[in-house]
C-alpha cells in the first residue's frame, strides 16, 4: 500500500502525471455531479409519480370500498373487496385498512383492525385527508363523512358526521433504490470510459512533451561552464504547444542576458587567489619587479596575456615605462610596441606635451617564446587604465596585452584587477623608493651625504676594535665652525646649508680616500682618520683650515661668506681606548680652540686629560647627588595639531636644579647612563610630572623619552604602569618614545620591550625618525603609533628640496602604515603652514612654546605666542 501512495505521489509531480490526475479528477467530478444531481431529479420526479399513482391507487381503493359501505355492504364483502385490491396491486400496495368512529362502534361494534394511531384519530377528528411518509410506505388517510344517503342507515348521525377512515398504504422506496443501482452502475461503466480517454490523452501530451525536452536536457548537459554558453541554444526547441514556447522564448532570452554578466567560477577563484597576493609584504617591496613578473604568469592561468605595463611620473613632465613580457620578445615586437606606445601616450591629451624619458623591459620567463604582434594585434587587444593625476608612487597608468578582447567575462575580470593593481604597484614602488631613501639616509646626511651620527659612532667603535687588534693609532678629528649661526640668522638657513654642502665638500679634498667624513648634527663635523698618528691629525687639521681660509661663498647680496673651524683632536689609544673617551676628549679639545681664540687646533697634554676626566668626575658627583637629593625635575614641551593649532600633548623633559639654575638633559644625560641610574632618574621624573598632570588637571597625552639603558632594566615598564594607576593616569595617555640615534645593539631585547609597552596599554613612538639606518627596521618590527620626523629636516624644508622630498617619503610612508607624524623644530609660522600642508599631523618647537616647568592645560599656537616671542 505504500508503494501505491508513493507512486501516485510521484506520478503528480510529472507533467504527464499532473495532466491525467487533472482531467480524471475534473471528469469525474463533472460526471459526478451530473450523475448526482440527474439522481435526484429522478428520485424526486419518480417520487411525485409515484405519489400520484399511489394518491389514485389509494383513491379507486376508497372509491370501491366507499360503494361497498353505501350499499350496506357486510364485513365480509368488504374484507373481499379489500383483499380483491391488495392482490390486484401487490407490487405497490402493501395494505387496506378500515377504521369506525367511536359512534360506529358503539352501534356496531368494533371492525378487525389494527389500533388506531394518533394520525388516524387526527383524520377522524378533522375529517380532513392526510398523507403520510414513513421509511419506505406511503400511508393514505380518507375519512368517511356521512352524507344525506347515509341517514337512512345511521339514523343517529347527521350530514358531515365521520363515520370512519380507510388506510390505504403503499410502498415507496423500493422504486428509490432500483433507481439507484441502476445509476450507480453507469457512473462505474463511463467514469471507466473517462479513465481510459484521460490515459490516451495524456500518454500523446507525454510523448509530444519528452521528445522537446530530451532535446533541451541534452544542450543543458552539456553545459559545463561560462565558456559553453555560446553552444546552449535552446531557441529551436518546439514544445508542441504555443504557451511552451512561448515561456521558453523567455528562458532563451534570459540566457542570452546571463551570458553578459554571468563570471565563470572557475574565473572568480582565480581572481581571489591573485588578490590574495595583493599584500604588500619586505619580499614584494625589495623586488617589486620579481612581484610583476610573477603577477603576469599568474594572469596568464585565465586569460593568454603577452605583456603588462606601467607607467611612472618621475619628473614634472617626463615619464618612465616598465613593459614586464610573458616571454622573450623579439627585436621587431619590442621595437613596434614602443613606437605604439609612445603614439598612444603622445596622443593622449594628458601626456601631451610630456617625455617619455625611459622604457625598461622586463621578461617574466625565459623559457617560452612569445609570437609575433602584429600592429592590429597591439593596439585591438590591449586593455590599459590612464589616471590624469598621478597617484602614490607616481603611477599614472598600467595595462595588459591580452587576447581578452574576444571574452567580455574575462575583460571586466582584468579590468578589476587592473584597478586594484594601480593602487598596489604605485604604493609598492613607492614603498621601494622610501625604503632605498632611508637605507642610503640611514648612514648619510641628506644635506652633506656624508656619514650622519649614528654612522659615525658605528664607525667609530669599529675603528676602536679594528686598531686594538692590529696595535696601531688612528685619529678623532672634532670640528665646529666659528660663528656659523650669524651666517644662518643672516641670510636665512638655506644659504646656511649651501654653505655646510660646501665646507662638506671642502673637507673631502682635505683627507685620503680611506678617512672616515660624518656629520655629527648642525655645524659640527667628524674626522676619522685611521693609521693616523698625532702629527698626522695635525697636519689633516691644519690643512682644513688653510683651505677654509681661502674659501668663500657668494651671498644672496654679493657679499663673500666666509668662515673659520675650531678642531679637537683625540688620538687613540694615548686619550682613550673606547669610544666615548674618544669623542669626550675631542670634543673638550674643540672648545678648548674655541676658548682660545677659535680658527685653533687643540690636541691634550697630560695635564688637559686629566682636567677632561676630572669634569667628568665632578658631573658623576653632581648627577647622583641630585638623584638622591630628589632634584631631579620635570620640563614640559607643548606639542600641537599641525592643523588646528590646538595644544593636545606634552614631551616630558627631564632638568636638574642647581640652585637657580636648570641644567638641560644633554649636559648630564650620557654620563648617567655610563653611571646606570638613568632608569632611577626617570622614575623620579616620572612620578613629579604625574603629581603635576594631577594638580593641574592636564587629560592630554604624555611623551617620556626612554633610553636603550632603560630596555634592559625588567622592572622599567611595571614601574611606570604602578605609578600610572596610582596616579590615575590612563596607559593610553602615555607615549613611550625612543630617539633613533641611539645604538640598539639587540633588537630582540627592544622588540620584547615594546611588546611589553603594548600590552600595559601604553603607546610607543621613534623620535628623530630618519636620522639612522634603523627606520625602516623600527616601523618594519615594531608596533609603531607615532614617529617624530628629524628636525633638521623640518627646518630646512622650505629650502631644500631634498629635505622635502624626503619629508614627503616619510609622511607617505606613515599614512601607508597608519602611523601618526609629528613635525621637530617648528621654529617659524611658515614652517607649521608647510607641515600642515603636507599632512603632517602634529607639530613641535619653539614657535609652538619652549619648554617650560609648567603645563599649558588649554591653549593653541596663538594663544602662546606672546609668551614664546619673549622667551626667545
Amino acid at each position: 500500500m505504500s508503494r501505491i501512495y508513493k507512486n501516485i505521489f510521484c506520478l503528480h509531480k510529472t507533467l504527464r502525471g499532473f495532466v491525467f490526475i487533472a482531467t480524471v479528477g475534473v471528469a469525474a467530478l463533472v460526471f459526478l455531479g451530473a450523475t448526482l444531481a440527474s439522481s435526484l431529479l429522478y428520485e424526486k420526479l419518480l417520487e411525485e409519480r409515484s405519489l400520484e399513482t399511489s394518491r389514485e391507487i389509494a383513491q379507486q381503493n376508497f372509491n370501491t370500498i366507499y360503494q361497498v359501505l353505501r350499499k350496506g355492504g357486510s364485513p365480509q364483502q368488504i374484507e373481499e373487496v379489500t383483499a380483491d385490491s391488495i392482490g390486484a396491486f401487490a407490487s405497490t400496495l402493501d395494505q387496506i385498512a378500515i377504521y369506525r368512529s367511536n359512534a360506529m362502534e358503539g352501534q356496531y361494534g368494533q371492525w378487525r383492525q389494527a389500533p388506531m394511531s394518533a394520525e388516524v384519530q387526527q383524520a377522524m377528528a378533522d375529517g380532513k385527508q392526510a398523507v403520510l411518509k414513513t421509511p419506505g410506505h406511503l400511508l393514505y388517510l380518507y375519512p368517511v363523512a356521512a352524507q344525506q344517503a347515509c341517514l337512512r342507515c345511521h339514523a343517529d348521525t347527521k350530514a358531515g358526521d365521520v363515520l370512519g377512515v380507510v388506510a390505504v398504504q403503499h410502498k415507496f422506496e423500493t422504486v428509490k433504490a432500483t433507481a439507484r443501482i441502476y445509476y450507480v452502475a453507469l457512473f462505474l461503466i463511463l467514469g471507466l470510459l473517462v479513465l481510459l480517454v484521460a490515459a490516451a490523452l495524456t500518454t500523446f501530451m507525454a510523448r509530444k512533451l519528452n521528445r522537446s525536452v530530451e532535446l533541451f536536457r541534452t544542450k543543458v548537459d552539456a553545459f559545463n561552464g561560462i565558456k559553453d554558453f555560446d553552444q546552449l541554444d535552446i531557441s529551436k526547441v518546439d514544445f508542441g504547444f504555443e504557451e511552451f514556447n512561448q515561456t521558453f522564448d523567455n528562458v532563451s532570452l534570459l540566457v542570452e542576458k546571463i551570458k553578459g554578466v554571468a563570471v565563470d567560477k572557475g574565473v572568480l577563484e582565480f581572481e581571489i587567489k591573485l588578490l590574495e597576493k595583493f599584500i604588500i609584504t619586505s619580499n614584494v617591496v625589495r623586488d617589486w619587479r620579481e612581484f610583476i613578473k610573477t603577477l603576469l604568469l599568474d594572469i596568464n592561468q585565465i586569460i593568454d596575456a603577452y605583456a603588462l605595463v606601467t607607467i611612472f611620473r618621475v619628473e614634472e613632465e617626463a615619464y618612465e615605462c616598465e613593459i614586464f613580457w610573458r616571454n622573450p620578445p623579439s627585436e621587431e615586437t619590442t621595437s613596434l610596441f614602443e613606437k605604439i606606445l609612445r603614439k598612444q601616450l603622445h596622443d593622449h591629451p594628458f601626456f601631451h606635451g610630456f617625455t617619455l624619458v625611459q622604457i625598461a623591459h622586463n621578461v617574466a620567463d625565459e623559457k617560452g617564446v612569445l609570437p609575433e604582434l602584429s600592429i592590429e594585434d597591439i593596439e585591438l587587444q590591449t586593455k590599459t587604465l590612464l589616471l590624469e593625476t598621478p597617484r602614490i608612487g607616481g603611477i599614472v597608468g598600467i595595462g595588459v596585452q591580452s587576447m581578452m578582447a574576444q571574452d567580455n567575462v574575462r575583460h571586466m575580470v582584468i579590468g578589476s584587477i587592473l584597478t586594484t593593481l594601480l593602487n598596489l604597484v604605485g604604493s609598492v614602488k613607492a614603498i621601494y623608493k622610501y625604503t632605498k631613501d632611508l637605507e642610503h639616509y640611514a648612514t648619510r646626511d641628506p644635506l652633506t651625504d656624508l656619514y650622519n651620527q649614528r654612522m659615525f659612532w658605528e664607525l667609530l667603535g669599529y675603528e676602536v676594535g679594528r686598531s686594538k687588534r692590529h696595535k696601531q693609532q688612528f685619529a678623532v678629528l672634532m670640528l665646529d665652525l666659528d660663528n656659523f649661526k650669524t651666517i644662518n640668522d643672516r641670510f636665512g638657513h638655506h644659504v646656511g646649508d649651501a654653505f655646510l654642502q660646501e665646507f662638506a665638500k671642502l673637507l673631502q679634498t682635505a683627507v685620503r680616500d680611506g678617512d672616515l667624513l660624518a656629520r655629527y648634527g648642525g655645524d659640527e663635523f667628524c674626522i676619522i682618520l685611521p693609521e693616523a698618528a698625532d702629527t698626522q691629525a695635525h697636519m689633516v687639521a691644519q690643512r682644513i683650515t688653510e683651505l677654509l681660509e681661502n674659501f668663500s661663498m657668494e651671498g644672496p647680496d654679493g657679499y663673500k661668506i666666509k668662515t673659520t673651524t675650531s678642531i679637537g683632536i683625540a688620538i687613540s689609544p694615548n686619550h682613550g681606548d673606547n669610544p666615548k673617551d674618544l669623542f669626550l676628549v675631542a670634543d673638550n679639545m674643540m672648545y678648548k680652540a674655541k676658548r682660545s681664540g677659535k680658527n685653533a687646533i687643540a690636541i691634550p697634554n697630560e695635564d688637559e686629560m686629566a682636567e677632561v676626566f676630572r669634569q667628568a668626575g665632578e658631573k658623576s658627583i653632581m648627577i647622583q647627588n641630585a638623584l638622591d637629593q630628589g632634584r631631579v625635575v620635570p620640563y614640559f614641551q607643548p606639542i600641537c595639531n599641525a592643523a588646528s593649532g590646538q595644544i593636545v600633548i606634552h614631551e616630558l623633559l627631564m632638568r636638574i636644579q642647581l640652585g637657580d639654575q636648570i641644567v638641560a638633559a644633554n649636559d648630564f644625560i650620557e654620563q648617567a647612563e655610563s653611571m646606570g641610574i638613568a632608569h632611577k632618574m626617570d622614575y623620579q621624573l616620572i612620578e613629579k610630572a604625574f603629581i603635576q598632570i594631577r594638580e593641574q588637571g592636564y587629560d592630554g597625552m604624555l611623551f617620556v623619552n626612554l633610553s636603550p639603558k632603560a630596555l634592559i632594566v625588567g622592572e622599567y615598564v611595571a614601574r611606570v604602569s604602578q605609578l600610572a594607576k596610582e596616579f590615575n593616569i590612563a596607559p593610553s595617555r602615555i607615549v613611550f618614545e625612543i630617539t633613533e640615534r641611539e645604538t640598539v645593539s639587540n633588537l630582540s631585547l627592544l622588540e620584547k620591550f615594546v611588546l611589553d609597552v603594548k600590552l600595559q596599554g601604553f603607546s610607543f613612538a621613534i623620535d628623530d625618525f630618519g636620522s639612522g639606518y634603523s627606520s625602516f627596521q623600527y616601523i618594519k618590527r615594531f608596533p609603531v603609533d607615532y614617529i617624530k620626523i628629524e628636525g633638521e629636516f623640518i627646518r630646512n624644508m622650505l629650502h631644500d628640496e631634498v629635505y622635502l622630498a624626503f619629508i614627503k617619503s616619510i609622511v607617505t610612508l606613515a599614512k601607508e602604515l597608519n602611523i601618526k607624524t609629528i613635525a621637530e623644530f617648528v621654529e617659524d609660522a611658515e614652517i607649521l603652514a608647510a607641515v600642515s600642508a603636507l599632512g603632517i599631523d602634529y607639530a613641535q618647537g619653539y614657535h609652538i612654546s619652549r619648554p617650560s616647568a609648567a603645563i599649558h592645560v588649554a591653549g593653541n599656537v596663538a594663544a602662546q605666542e606672546p609668551e614664546m616671542l619673549l622667551e626667545e
